[in-house]
């Protein structure tokens, strides 16, 4: 698997054969706390690979820094070769890299249905000429709800159609905030704890969606604090700690990797984490 995946030998920084996403000496700093110290990173185009790390080692602070929800302090990062540094996070979606949130961003006061058309893009309904002539936009509206009606059935949220978002649980609106990033046709989806607050009954059935991503092309880089999970589903793993990259490698062997351990555990063990349960509800966020 490193050697589909890494030019080389799978350590911190490695270089992949055919990254999707590389970024260089990004930092963010909130007063005396160095929150994120990444020298170079190259997520691999076509994999799944989780992103972890103890609590507060910086993963949703750097989410935040490549999708331009955040500014750092340092750091340059291209997707697709393009360079995003200083993009702001709704040009960075409109060139196919879409993330999701700890704490789902569903809008509660409008229908299921409703929240999915937002996730469309050049929709010619939304410029304010154009919506006062429906024959205009009419058409296309008209094919985003039937992909919109598409992803619900895949995501088995059909019956919820036109429900309000506040009206689903933790776990449907998980379903629902990945189908709205699907509506954009995304080419690299970023999935920030996506089993946090998800009962056991939707557990398998995200696993499935996140696995169906990369069937379809898409891909994934995701938060996450389960090991089961990292170890079920991941291609690659990359571990932060302390806002450093400190390991990366195949699942199996970054669960084994002594630094790792002693990340999560607090000093050298003979562990491998792929055993454990270590399950985190909230990540402090910088």
């Amino acid at each position: 698997m490193a050697n589909e995946i890494a030019i080389g030998q799978a350590e911190p920084g490695c270089k992949k054969v055919d990254p999707i996403l590389i970024a260089d000496n990004v930092t963010r700093q909130f007063g005396g706390l160095t929150a994120v110290n990444v020298d170079h990173l190259e997520i691999p185009r076509g994999q799944i690979t989780a992103l972890i790390g103890p609590n507060g080692a910086g993963k949703t602070t750097l989410f935040n820094l490549l999708t331009g929800f955040d500014k750092p302090n340092t750091g340059s990062w291209t997707f697709q070769g393009k360079n995003l540094a200083g993009m702001p996070s709704y040009k960075v979606a409109r060139l196919g890299m879409i993330r999701t949130f700890q704490l789902t961003k569903a809008l509660s006061l409008l229908t299921v249905i409703e929240n999915m058309r937002l996730g469309a893009q050049d929709n010619p309904g939304e410029r304010f000429l154009v919506s006062l002539f429906k024959p205009l936009w009419r058409v296309q509206e008209a094919k985003i709800t039937a992909n919109a009606e598409s992803l619900l059935e895949r995501f088995k949220l059909d019956a919820k159609r036109d429900d309000y978002a506040a009206s689903l649980s933790g776990g449907q609106r998980k379903l629902l905030e990945m189908a709205r990033a699907l509506m954009s046709q995304p080419k690299l989806v970023m999935l920030d704890e996506p089993m946090a607050g998800v009962n056991p009954a939707l557990t398998q059935s995200l696993l499935e969606h996140i696995k169906d991503l990369k069937t379809n092309g898409t891909t994934v880089l995701f938060v996450e604090h389960d090991m089961h999970m990292v170890r079920h589903i991941s291609d690659w793993v990359i571990v932060m700690a302390e806002g450093k990259v400190v390991a990366e490698g195949p699942p199996a062997e970054v669960m084994k990797n002594p630094a790792v351990i002693d990340a999560y555990l607090g000093a050298h063990h003979d562990t491998d984490l792929g055993t454990m349960q270590i399950k985190v509800v909230k990540e402090d966020k910088k």
